[in-house]
């Protein structure tokens, strides 16, 4: 079983382009695990507590619960328009969640895992959590990430966070892919180094936060949020629950062959997910080889680096991006233009850009002619017995060597050059089509009437379809509508439920009748041309 999970979105806002670009990653990824014939679950969903989202809320004058509500349709709504297909969706405000998180709360209690004290400290209102000098930045100040920082005295409950540091760090040099990419590591080394012998105050007192789970042993306290949300990737999966409904957790994540991963921002590794949750799993009792892995992808920043802001005006709201230009752009672009794991600067231009060349241009054309040509010069039948020549087995060395590097990108979560691999089959496929000019032959058998220049014309469209055939199998989990449609198309249907270790030469077979080609992929237009 393939367990993946994105972070969970928080529900005090609206989605953004971060969002829509870790959702897509992570339906791409699920998809081509099951496209490798991998039985996979995965989980997403949102964080509905919080100081922010009260506040929020009392702003409105609404209720929390109507606040988050009306919040987490938005986001639903985005991933269905964006042709995310997700396995479980956790909400933390779900019966289930609380009923999880208090048990782990009691248990951690039990095992003296958690203790109460009273604290003087200097407290980001942005962030809800406690600061310490760590969080100064090189001139010893708070920097604006942590918003209004303010002084508070309270008692709170604490966990031991301290006490597992050294198991921690004994765990991140022992595992070196415990996070992606591994440059990652030493972050969360370094974080463990500036801050040793810290503990992590998990409970607010209600008498200013009552937006949250309530502690089952102290009525009084409701969990910090980080605690509270981190627990959805195992309390959706089934930890604790008792309930019917949600999966076996035994076999999605104990006794799993593989750990789970996560997929996050980088900005939530350290301390939230690099420390704060493995050290949680770790206090639960769960072992070394159970621990996840973290896949940590960067930021979609402005035109120039920027990092995107409302204040800037440089926000990129990815519904009206989809309603403007199609899912299919989107979805292309976001997982195109970046390398899962860096940075990368959103630019209109080369979403269109890269559409329109290696989409509209470069498959969208090799469709056409493939279709387009077999329909015209034979009769939309596909023959496959025509003698071979050294060009058409050159593509389908060019077709191997594609599939190969395509599998090693994408089983390295690098979509990005499992596209470009893909992309680099198309181009040789239309340099073979202007090479072997099969309507230059086509003119040439009319007249000459040889039986063999018709069987070299069939011969080649066979190798220009084939090829359609197997870029719509592997583009499937970045396009799955597109990949059905040039199956259609192809009248193969039974194209949606090959697997990877399947996947041969031979998709058509003889005599074969294939479709009339429709547009795919057609050209978008600058919007300055529209």
């Amino acid at each position: 079983m393939f367990y993946l999970t994105t972070a969970i979105d928080y529900t005090n806002g609206s989605p953004h382009i971060g969002h829509a670009y870790e959702k897509v990653l992570a339906d791409v990824i699920a998809r081509y695990r099951r496209l490798r014939g991998d039985e996979v679950y995965f989980l997403t969903g949102v964080d509905q507590h919080g100081q922010k989202v009260q506040q929020t809320a009392e702003k409105e004058g609404v209720h929390p619960a109507t606040y988050v509500k009306r919040t987490t349709k938005k986001f639903s709504n985005l991933w269905e328009k964006l042709g995310v297909r997700y396995d479980g969706w956790a909400e933390t405000t779900d019966d289930r969640h609380k009923a999880c998180v208090g048990a782990i709360l009691s248990s951690l209690k039990e095992s003296g895992q958690l203790y109460k004290k009273s604290k003087k400290d200097l407290y980001s209102v942005r962030q809800e959590q406690f600061l310490t000098d760590r969080d100064r930045n090189e001139q010893g100040e708070f920097g604006p990430e942590w918003g209004e920082v303010i002084e508070i005295e309270e008692e709170n409950w604490y966990f031991r966070l301290s006490d597992h540091a050294d198991w921690l760090v004994s765990f991140i040099e022992r595992t070196e892919d415990f996070v992606l990419p591994a440059f990652r590591r030493n972050e969360v080394l370094n974080a463990l180094q500036r801050s040793p012998g810290l503990d992590l105050c998990i409970s607010r007192p209600k008498s200013r936060l009552r937006w949250g789970i309530e502690f089952p042993f102290d009525p009084e306290y409701v969990t910090y949020v980080w605690f509270d949300a981190l627990i959805n990737y195992i309390s959706f999966a089934g930890y604790q629950s008792g309930s019917g409904d949600l999966p076996d957790f035994g076999k999605l994540w104990s006794e799993n062959d593989r750990r789970p991963v996560h997929i996050i921002g980088k900005d939530i590794l350290v301390p939230a997910h690099g420390i704060y949750w493995l050290i949680m799993l770790h206090a639960m009792g769960f072992p070394d080889d159970q621990i996840p892995q973290l896949l940590v992808h960067g930021f979609w920043n402005g035109l120039r680096g920027e990092k995107m802001s409302k204040s800037l005006g440089n926000i990129v709201d990815p519904s009206e991006l989809a309603d403007k230009f199609g899912v299919d752009a989107v979805r292309y672009y976001l997982v195109r233009d970046i390398t899962t794991g860096k940075d990368s600067d959103f630019d209109l231009d080369r979403l269109l850009m890269l559409f329109n060349t290696e989409l509209a241009n470069a498959l969208g054309n090799l469709c056409n002619r493939a279709l387009n040509m077999s329909q015209n010069f034979t009769g939309g039948v596909i023959t496959t017995t025509g003698e071979l020549t050294a060009d058409d087995l050159a593509l389908r060395e060019s077709l191997a060597t594609s599939l190969a590097d395509y599998r090693a990108a994408m089983d390295e979560y690098d979509i990005s050059r499992g596209l470009e691999a893909i992309n680099r089959h198309v181009v040789h496929c239309n340099g073979y089509a202007e090479r072997m000019k099969p309507w230059e032959m086509n003119k040439e058998w009319k007249t000459s009437n040889d039986p063999a220049l018709k069987a070299r014309i069939a011969t080649v469209l066979y190798h220009l379809a084939e090829s359609v055939a197997h870029a719509a199998v592997l583009l499937s989990p970045v396009l799955p509508e597109a990949s059905a449609k040039l199956a259609a198309q192809l009248s193969l249907p039974g194209l949606e439920d090959i697997k990877l270790p399947a996947l041969a030469w031979g998709l058509i077979p003889d005599g074969h009748a294939i479709g009339k080609p429709k547009p795919v992929f057609p050209r978008i237009a600058p919007p300055e041309q529209e």
